[in-house]
């Protein structure tokens, strides 16, 4: 069973997705919370493995509750799914940024939103078509300076090879069958990358692989 915080300053939402995810066998509502502070609170007494967290609230904004949560060690196997009617570049940026596993709409359909709490709790980076257009449209915009690539120096080339292909989409079976090596391989390395990079999941590979200039749009 896949727990679910659900965090909305909107009470008709809340239920709304309550009602949406409890219609799942696998998926369990534990909380509601009604901003960020909230949600940060009731992470830590709860537990959840995905937090479906708003991004404009009053007290402390989704972002800082995203920063807050992924930053405590306790709370290190929840991810945060951000679900909102805000997808413009700097949003999602900052969220993921901040730690945020994946974005989705909250004009997506019910089913959509169920396979993306799914998603993220199996440790994929998952990204609404709006959020991803704005996410490549951020890094083709001119840059000041070079990318600094001093924080891939630790890696090998194969885990170069890795890198692209997870800031590219690819599943770990993906990526085993277009490097011919086995899916635990892949996933092993992936940690690996993860570690040596100091982040907690794929979709924050994807914000470094864009950074460090690694991976262009287009490529």
């Amino acid at each position: 069973m896949t727990t679910v915080l659900v965090v909305d300053d909107q009470a008709l939402i809340r239920q709304a997705v309550r009602d949406i995810l409890g219609a799942a066998d696998d998926l369990e509502v534990v909380g509601e919370a009604v901003n960020g502070r909230d949600a940060v609170a009731q992470a830590g007494a709860t537990h959840p493995d995905v937090v479906l967290m708003d991004i404009r609230m009053p007290e402390l904004d989704g972002i800082a509750a995203t920063a807050e949560i992924c930053a405590d060690p306790a709370l290190a196997d929840t991810r945060v799914l951000i679900l909102t009617t805000f997808e413009e570049d700097e949003y999602v940026v900052a969220a993921l940024r901040a730690g945020a596993s994946g974005f989705i709409g909250k004009g997506s359909e019910p089913d959509d939103i169920v396979r993306a709490v799914r998603a993220v709790h199996a440790g994929d980076a998952l990204l609404s078509p709006t959020a991803t257009r704005s996410l490549i449209s951020r890094y083709l915009r001119p840059e000041p300076a070079p990318a600094d690539r001093t924080a891939l120096e630790h890696l090998t080339e194969r885990e170069l090879e890795v890198l692209v292909l997870v800031a590219r989409g690819r599943s770990n079976d993906e990526i085993a069958a277009e490097l011919f090596i086995s899916p635990h391989t892949a996933k092993t390395h992936v940690n690996r990358i993860m570690t040596k990079l100091q982040v907690h999941d794929r979709a924050q590979l994807v914000i470094v692989a864009y950074e460090t200039g690694l991976l262009t749009p287009g490529t």
